[in-house]
């Protein structure tokens, strides 16, 4: 399948291209483009559009897209659910949702400001957090064995 969202990528759409690739759909093609691009890319390419508003991939009340990516696409499995806590706590308002989840917020601003210093793209800035949130993964009870390489 091919999916697609904005470029300049932070906590959500990081977090939703690991899922996506790591556990959803591994030979998915993620399309980065700019905001006002997204649904006519998304419709030329057959794509799934996530966290943009108004899409079903989207934010709903207080979750974000990673969760409506987990429950649709992903497996069931506590550790995702976990880590969807986390990332949900770092991409609303709701910042103190987990003890993780400032300190997840901090880190991927971090990792966009390395992005934009260095000059390197959304696919290079997902592939750098990508241990991250193995890390992640693994903190919240993940099986090692499932712990997907870097795409």
């Amino acid at each position: 399948m091919k999916w697609v969202t904005r470029q300049n990528v932070r906590v959500d759409r990081v977090s939703s291209s690991w899922l996506i690739l790591g556990f959803a759909d591994p030979d998915a093609e993620i399309l980065y483009v700019p905001t006002d691009e997204v649904m006519t890319v998304a419709e030329r390419e057959n794509a799934i559009p996530f966290d943009v508003p108004g899409v079903e991939m989207g934010h709903h009340d207080d979750r974000c897209a990673f969760d409506a990516i987990l429950e649709k696409y992903g497996p069931k499995d506590p550790a995702l659910e976990r880590v969807a806590m986390i990332v949900r706590g770092a991409d609303t308002p709701n910042k103190d949702l987990t003890p993780e989840s400032r300190g997840l917020d901090a880190l991927a601003n971090g990792f966009k400001r390395m992005a934009q210093a260095g000059g390197y793209d959304d696919r290079e800035s997902i592939r750098r957090q990508w241990r991250m949130y193995n890390a992640f993964y693994l903190f919240c009870g993940g099986d090692p064995a499932n712990v997907p390489e870097p795409k």
